[in-house]
């Protein structure tokens, strides 16, 4: 019998505004075998960056049990920051190599959390570069973003 860490889940993620900062939206679609959902929102102040973050916060938190994930995401933003740059942001207390505090600390900490229970994949794909799940991705939360008005 599997354990239930060996269920796959496999997720792509977008976000982003019009005009940057302004209008959001995000999305994710969540792929288990057969099994597909949408989700998506939207803020009506936000930026880019912060709505690249809450598509993989908000798909990492909609799942109900420790998972393996691979999250596509065309956000070298949220890919770096994952992967590379956030071990140092905890080790000197959320600051970034300047010295700052790092932008959108809290969403950080978030996906940080979403992601712990996971082993997640982080795998950047090159946007609008016709990958089908990508660009279903960017239309949901293209769509998100316009129903903010």
């Amino acid at each position: 019998m599997a354990s239930e860490t060996t269920q796959m889940v496999e997720i792509w993620t977008d976000g982003g505004c019009k005009p940057n900062p302004g209008p959001g939206g995000w999305a994710a679609v969540l792929k288990y075998g057969d099994v597909e959902k949408e989700l998506s929102g939207g803020d009506p102040a936000t930026t880019n960056n912060r709505m690249e973050l809450m598509a993989a916060i908000s798909a990492l938190e909609a799942l109900k049990r420790p998972c393996k994930v691979v999250l596509h995401t065309d956000s070298e933003y949220v890919r770096n920051g994952i992967s590379r740059w956030i071990n140092g942001w905890v080790r000197n207390n959320w600051r970034n190599a300047a010295k700052d505090p790092v932008a959108n600390m809290e969403l950080w900490q978030r996906l940080l959390a979403a992601a712990k229970p996971h082993q997640v994949e982080w795998r950047w794909v090159r946007g609008h570069a016709g990958d089908p799940m990508n660009e279903r991705a960017d239309r949901l939360a293209t769509e998100a973003r316009r129903r903010l008005g």
